[in-house]
């Protein structure tokens, strides 16, 4: 077993957008463990957009990462030594260890997940915290009906491609909106998309308009930005908008919507919502999602960087949209 724990800590808060100086790969010995504690190996790490947030001073609705301190996130991991009656070695957890390869931590700080069939990989994307986020927004908050037209950006990612598939198992028409021609292709072969247009193409606004021919009902909104400012002005009286994240605008100063007024013209119901917030209602949210998994009514993708040092650089592709699907690290 190695005696030694890397962790990428945080350097400084980025100041525009997040560099890979921003971060620093460090080493410390393991952890000597105390009563009811279990150690564990992580195996994934988990990189999600809404870690930039955490990269900044300020209030928000969660706390900041700290400077010095090791980089916040989830990690899935297998306990190797276990002071602790409620674990045993060798099971396979979920914990909030962020960017390191080890964790020592309380048992109460953890949750087991079944990896008999499904990869541990899973409950930090589909099965996980991206899933119930894709469940909640758009169950929960936009209420789609069968025939409605529903919009969901970012929709190749770990939230959207969830998204897009829970509204078509609704009977409701579905446009995504992705950058590049393959991620395109992939949300309407695959994932069973009605229609993904390609927010790169200098003809993006012709072509959202005309896969909505008949307007939009409910928006999953996940980038922000020119595009969120288009498609606002696409709604439909009585529609929904589940704001969910605004990653367009994490590195750079606030959009300046100019169509709020189609809030009041249309009388669109918008929510932002953190999906931390009802932690009740992800056990049975998690359990639908995985007999889809498992029933093959549901697909995911993963995109996998390899060794805590590619970690930095990962998460800001996945930033600028490079990922495929969920972006995780594998420890080697």
């Amino acid at each position: 077993m190695s005696k030694k724990n890397l962790q990428i800590i945080v350097k400084q808060f980025p100041s525009g957008w997040v560099q890979e100086s921003d971060f620093e790969l460090t080493e410390q010995p393991l952890a000597t463990l105390l009563d009811n504690q279990v150690l564990i190996r992580n195996e994934w790490l988990s990189l999600d957009p809404y870690m930039r947030g955490r990269l900044m001073p300020g209030k928000s609705y969660a706390a900041s990462a700290q400077v010095g301190a090791v980089m916040v996130g989830q990690a899935a991991g297998v306990v190797i030594e276990s002071n602790s009656s409620e674990y045993k070695v060798g099971d396979h957890v979920l914990s909030y260890s962020g960017w390191q390869t080890h964790f020592a931590c309380a048992a109460d700080q953890i949750k087991r997940i079944d990896a008999s069939l499904v990869s541990p990989s899973a409950y930090l994307g589909v099965l996980g915290m991206p899933g119930v986020t894709a469940w909640t927004g758009l169950i929960d908050i936009c209420a789609p009906k069968a025939g409605e037209t529903v919009l969901v950006d970012a929709a190749t990612g770990a939230v959207g491609s969830v998204v897009g598939q829970l509204a078509k198992s609704l009977g409701c028409r579905v446009v995504g909106v992705a950058g590049g021609a393959r991620k395109c292709e992939y949300a309407v072969q695959e994932l069973d998309f009605d229609a993904c247009v390609d927010h790169n193409d200098p003809l993006f606004k012709d072509n959202l308009k005309a896969a909505v021919p008949n307007g939009i009902d409910c928006v999953f909104e996940n980038v922000g930005g020119a595009i969120f400012e288009h498609v606002m002005s696409l709604m439909n009286p009585f529609s929904r908008i589940a704001l969910c994240g605004l990653v367009s605008e994490y590195n750079q100063q606030p959009y300046g919507n100019q169509q709020m007024r189609s809030i009041l013209v249309n009388r669109i119901k918008l929510q932002g919502f953190i999906v931390s917030d009802k932690p009740q209602t992800w056990p049975p949210i998690i359990d639908a999602l995985r007999k889809k998994v498992l029933n093959a009514e549901l697909k995911y993708r993963e995109t996998v960087a390899h060794g805590i040092e590619s970690t930095p650089k990962a998460f800001i592709g996945m930033l600028k949209g490079e990922n495929f699907g969920k972006q995780l690290v594998k420890l080697d």
